[in-house]
């Protein structure tokens, strides 16, 4: 027997998750957004690099899509501070991209060759926004960092806390409506093609649509869908040091060719990441070996950082998709479900801008990203 109906019941509170509620919420759609809260997920432990116009290959149905979610940040913070939900951390910081060692040099060269073409042919950014620097003016701009031997810098760079995103989103949500409940959406209820509603701890709950964002355990839904969704956990590990009494707002965020990253928040906090352990599994822990990679891939980029007190360890379970692509798109078969998830190291990049997308496929509004590369039938 169900209890109340939902115009719409979003599944994962993650940061694509909770943009989904937040925008039906904002459309009028009577919504539900069921979470389990789970350990280790991807949201929680994010460091946020918001640049695709720094990435080094990827496609260019992935960069698109990108640049398009970056550029909406500003607009869903403001509409986040006109109704005064709260802290989103967001901050342009500038970025730089560097050859911290001679081993690096020649990827380094093949990618600002890239990132400069692409310049060239968008005709964005500005030469003034993204630049070749010398290293004098790297380590100017982040004191900490080794005598690099080649830098490329982005002045537009953001940065953005998963966390402090997420409730932001959160509270938004609930201003405009949004009904929360903590509990495990165990299976979906279908009416023959046509989803009606989820089961939440033995509870039937109607929905007219489903959005389905819950990370890395998406899976769970594929038998009744009669898809596969190609996505499994990737864990990360993350270390956040203090630098104080050092400011370090102003500084940049800082990308090698280790497949790591530094990226500084106010107040000296410094962080230091991350691991990509795909085959991981659902363990959220740290490891030694983790611990040691993050630690040492930060001093050989930046060895300014060796005094840095640690203050927590992080660790994430990306939804990682087996082609590196997001997974966003109806259910094929099955009406009235719309997926999103599989961001992958990327999530709070892409995550807010999916979320308004998986909340327009869910009420049948039109959308303006290209999202043919994201189907869920590719697999």
């Amino acid at each position: 027997m169900q209890n109340r109906t939902y115009d719409v019941i979003v599944v994962g509170g993650g940061i694509v998750g909770v943009s989904a509620a937040y925008h039906l919420a904002k459309y009028g759609a009577n919504t539900l957004l069921v979470d389990r809260h789970d350990t280790g997920r991807a949201t929680d432990a994010g460091a946020g690099i918001l640049a695709p116009e720094m990435s080094k290959g990827d496609p260019d149905t992935w960069f698109n899509f990108a640049v398009k979610a970056v550029s909406y940040y500003p607009e869903l913070v403001a509409q986040l501070a006109e109704i005064d939900a709260g802290e989103t951390s967001y901050a342009r910081c500038g970025m730089l991209l560097v050859a911290a060692t001679e081993d690096e040099i020649d990827d380094y060269r093949a990618a600002e060759s890239y990132i400069l073409a692409r310049q060239r042919e968008r005709g964005l950014p500005s030469s003034a926004d993204l630049r070749v620097v010398d290293a004098s003016e790297a380590k100017a701009r982040f004191p900490a960092l080794a005598d690099v031997h080649a830098a490329i810098y982005y002045q537009s760079a953001a940065r953005v806390d998963g966390r402090l995103m997420a409730a932001a989103l959160h509270k938004g949500a609930t201003h405009h409506g949004l009904t929360s409940r903590t509990g495990n959406a165990e299976r979906l209820l279908l009416d023959g093609d046509r989803v009606v509603g989820v089961v939440v701890d033995g509870e039937e709950v109607g929905a007219g649509a489903v959005v389905i964002a819950g990370g890395a355990w998406s899976h769970a839904f594929e038998e009744q869908l009669g898809v596969r969704i190609g996505v499994e956990p990737q864990r990360g590990q993350i270390m956040h040091w203090d630098l104080s009494p050092t400011e370090t707002a102003a500084w940049p965020i800082v990308g090698a060719f280790q497949g790591h990253y530094i990226v500084t928040w106010p107040g000296g906090r410094v962080v230091t990441g991350a691991t990509r352990e795909t085959g991981s599994g659902f363990v959220p822990e740290s490891s030694a070996v983790g611990i040691r990679e993050v630690i040492d891939e930060g001093l050989r980029v930046a060895p300014g950082l060796a005094r840095a007190r640690l203050l927590e360890i992080r660790v994430g379970l990306r939804p990682y998709s087996v082609d590196g692509l997001p997974v966003l798109g109806p259910a094929p078969g099955v009406d009235g479900v719309v997926i999103s998830t599989g961001h992958g190291p990327t999530g709070l990049q892409l995550g807010p801008y999916s979320g308004k997308v998986a909340a327009q496929l869910a009420l049948g509004k039109a959308i303006e990203a290209d999202i043919a590369a994201f189907r869920v039938a590719r697999f």
